[in-house]
């Protein structure tokens, strides 16, 4: 029989979680890493384990260093052509996020043989293509296993100056923190999930996550630029958190300033979250203070997980405007200041408006 006669299954039916909420929690990736083996002295690696950086940095020569990093979840969406899409953008995140721009990709899938028709399998793959084709890069080669789940992803590789380099480590006293996209990408995946997404929530989660992170590749050639991440599954509060740890600084973040998806507040405060944000907040909430009072839908949207979510900047003050038109100038209508970076002990500080 033929795979063409397999019966329809929804792709997120064969998956026990989807984009980023699939990482695993903070707490248990930060002990993993800490009983793996020192990587040794490699004089070229210039950002590898040590700060939960975005990707890796190997300086080639003078002029050259390659960005690596790759990235694969299992499908929040039910559309393979979709799920590719998303994929294929979350993994370019992490290259866009060291300033760098993507050169190739080679493509990660791990698909259920027997579950899932060919058709249906190439979909997603073409899904994929289609972004890194946006993107100005071939899908140059990758593998494929017979998986349970349904996996897709990407290894990504790029290329930035040395010296220019942007990393999660560097944000300074002083700084505005600024966020490109909205939040609230969780919340409307588990609400889809639930059956409770309507068509323009769905539209907005799609347009979100298939947004390519392009301005990082930009943000290099502005001097006020000191560090960048991009918020995914651990949140804005976990990616603000590693930021400042890397850095050695306080951030405090407006709870009020970031911009959020249709419908994803009046979901979340009616109770829709993933299993992702409240491992998120049991992994790191003890290095978080909170404004008393604060209600726990709100915290849900801080620590939801942020699939190809936007990037978390840290800039001079005198120089947030022009990051800002910048970003607005690429399409990224929804960046704003989201918070501000401080002297003081590692951690974060969620402050409200009267």
């Amino acid at each position: 029989m033929s795979d063409f006669s397999l019966a329809p299954v929804r792709l997120t039916a064969l998956a026990h979680g989807g984009g980023c909420g699939c990482k695993l929690s903070p707490a248990v990736l930060r002990e993993i890493l800490a009983q793996s083996p020192a990587a040794g002295v490699f004089p070229n690696l210039m950002v590898g384990t040590e700060t939960s950086d975005d990707a890796a940095v190997w300086r080639l020569n003078d002029s050259q260093a390659l960005v690596a990093t790759t990235d694969f979840f299992m499908p929040m969406v039910d559309d393979p052509f979709d799920f590719g899409r998303i994929a294929a953008t979350n993994a370019l995140s992490d290259v866009y996020a060291m300033g760098a721009t993507p050169i190739f990709a080679l493509a990660i899938v791990g698909m259920p043989i027997g579950k899932l028709s060919v058709e249906t399998i190439g979909k997603v793959l073409e899904g994929g293509a289609a972004v890194c084709a946006a993107a100005g890069i071939p899908i140059a080669g990758g593998h494929s296993i017979d998986s349970v789940e349904p996996i897709y992803g990407l290894v990504a590789l790029g290329l930035v100056h040395p010296e220019k380099v942007l990393a999660n480590r560097t944000a300074r006293a002083g700084d505005v923190l600024i966020l490109t996209k909205p939040l609230g990408v969780g919340v409307l995946s588990a609400a889809f999930k639930q059956g409770r997404l309507d068509d323009a929530g769905y539209a907005a989660l799609i347009s979100s996550t298939t947004e390519l992170n392009t301005l990082g590749a930009r943000l290099p050639d502005i001097a006020g630029v000191h560090a960048v991440t991009d918020v995914t599954g651990f949140g804005l509060l976990g990616h603000a958190l590693e930021m400042a740890r890397g850095s050695g600084v306080a951030i405090e973040v407006d709870a009020d300033a970031p911009v959020c998806l249709p419908s994803s507040a009046a979901l979340a405060e009616a109770g829709v979250r993933t299993g992702a944000s409240v491992r998120n907040w049991a992994a790191y909430g003890g290095a978080v203070t909170l404004t008393p009072g604060f209600a726990d839908w709100q915290r849900d949207l801080l620590t939801d997980p942020q699939t190809s979510g936007g990037l978390l900047i840290a800039v001079a003050e005198d120089q947030a405007k022009e990051v800002l038109d910048l970003a607005k100038s690429l399409g990224f209508v929804h960046a704003r200041p989201v918070g501000r970076v401080i002297e003081g002990p590692a951690g974060v500080t969620v402050t409200q408006r009267p």
